[in-house]
């Protein structure tokens, strides 16, 4: 009697439990209704499913938490209760996070991009979601979030540590710049089809519209970060921070390039300082990308024959077609600042030639024709005609190179505004066509 009383009290004790586990049958059930009742946007019944299948299933099935996502996403911008799914949607990406380890930096970016749109995260809050994204894999990190990461970066540090500020800089663009590499590779076949004039397949157009979105909201984030760092990475705040920090880095190639480099993108390559960096990482890093600077040097020196070797020489070493265009596009710069302006397009339309899709090539190529007009001819019409080179060279670059689609229209609309008249045209007809000015 007494087993038999024991039993009965063991049945009703789990008959009356509130947390009963679920069988993996019935929370396949259970997830296969919830997913029907939000495709079909049933969500007062989905949204105890969605309670249920969290509590006593959460590890079934990371769409548990993307498609609950999309249900309080719904009901918040149809006015439900904000408290109560603005927790929930707490709680659907903290156990995301905790079951389903994987994107985990797009995770936690999202999850920043939420608190945000919400205002329901503090600045620190935020910033911690970023921070944690942008160490595990800032190329899953959407383009609002690296803008907003690197700015919180900026107001921490901008007083106490700059180098904080520019290493974080320097890693951002260097993972935007091999993104935008990628983008291009894919953009050069679809764009190159689609000007002979042949048809895309309704993929390819999809691709094509797709990379290009990409490609330009990747250089947003570039103009984005430029914007907030200019004032930072003036010749007056880099020249000491550089100055010290030297000794502890005579060596170290990573350091030496970067700062190289800002002080050559900062125009502060008049400064001593400057020599002797780039000396230093010609040293630490004899490298194709080294021989460019210090070929800079050389030129500004006198040393024109023997800075001639060493261009010569960095085109020649470096075997990625990518990088080597980037060189080129260098020296054309350099070549421009000298006011040598035929070799500057040519080394410009060589970097071109091993990036079909660098626009700012061609823009660099614009801009040495429209600096030349005042120089082409005698006569207004021939003058103007020259702007309608530069103009065809910016549109040129807008179209290869949507990271740059922004810049390119400000050129655009410039030139445009500095070609030739209707009446002028139809006064000299077409005589300027041939001119050698372009």
């Amino acid at each position: 009697m007494k087993k038999i009383t024991f039993l009965l009290a063991a049945v009703a004790l789990l008959l009356n439990t509130s947390v009963v586990a679920q069988s993996p049958q019935d929370c396949n059930i259970a997830y296969n209704l919830f997913k029907g009742e939000i495709q079909t946007k049933k969500y007062d019944s989905a949204l105890p499913r969605l309670k249920k299948l969290m509590d006593d299933c959460p590890k079934l099935s990371v769409n548990i938490y993307k498609l609950g996502d999309r249900l309080v996403k719904d009901q918040l911008k149809s006015g439900g209760n904000n408290d109560e799914f603005i927790a929930l949607a707490k709680k659907i990406y903290e156990q995301r996070l905790q079951y389903f380890p994987q994107d985990l930096a797009k995770v936690h970016s999202d999850f920043a991009t939420f608190l945000a749109n919400e205002k329901v995260g503090s600045d620190d809050e935020i910033f911690a979601l970023l921070e944690k994204a942008y160490s595990l894999d800032p190329t899953q990190m959407g383009v609002r979030n690296i803008y907003k990461y690197f700015q919180g970066v900026t107001d921490r540090n901008k007083d106490t540590n700059p180098q904080k500020v520019f290493d974080t800089y320097d890693d951002v663009l260097e993972s935007v710049g091999e993104k935008l590499d990628y983008y291009s590779k894919k953009l050069e076949p679809l764009t190159a089809k689609e000007e002979k004039g042949e048809s895309l397949e309704r993929r390819e157009k999809s691709l094509l519209r797709a990379y290009s979105i990409n490609s330009k909201a990747l250089g947003q984030v570039e103009d984005g970060l430029d914007n907030i760092i200019v004032e930072l990475s003036t010749c007056e705040r880099l020249i000491p921070l550089y100055t010290r920090d030297f000794p502890a880095n005579k060596t170290n190639a990573k350091w030496l390039k970067r700062s190289v480099s800002r002080m050559y993108a900062k125009e502060c390559r008049d400064e001593p300082l400057y020599e002797t960096l780039v000396e230093a990482y010609v040293a630490a890093d004899p490298s194709p990308e080294a021989s460019v600077f210090f070929a800079g040097i050389l030129y500004k020196n006198g040393k024109e024959t023997e800075a001639m070797e060493y261009y010569k020489k960095a085109v020649e070493q470096q075997t990625d077609a990518f990088k080597r265009a980037e060189n080129l596009y260098k020296i054309a710069q350099l070549f421009a600042k000298k006011g040598k302006k035929s070799e500057a397009r040519r080394y410009a339309n060589q970097a071109i030639q091993n990036k079909p899709s660098m626009g700012k090539a061609y823009l660099l190529i614009a801009g040495l024709y429209a600096s030349s007009a005042n120089a082409c001819g005698t006569k207004e019409f021939d003058k103007r005609m020259v702007y309608t080179a530069a103009l065809n060279k910016a549109r040129r670059a807008a179209i290869v190179d949507p990271s740059i689609a922004s810049k390119a229209s400000k050129y655009i609309k410039n030139y445009l505004s500095q070609e030739p008249s209707k009446e002028l045209i139809f006064t000299e007809g077409d005589k300027a066509r041939n001119s050698s000015c372009y």
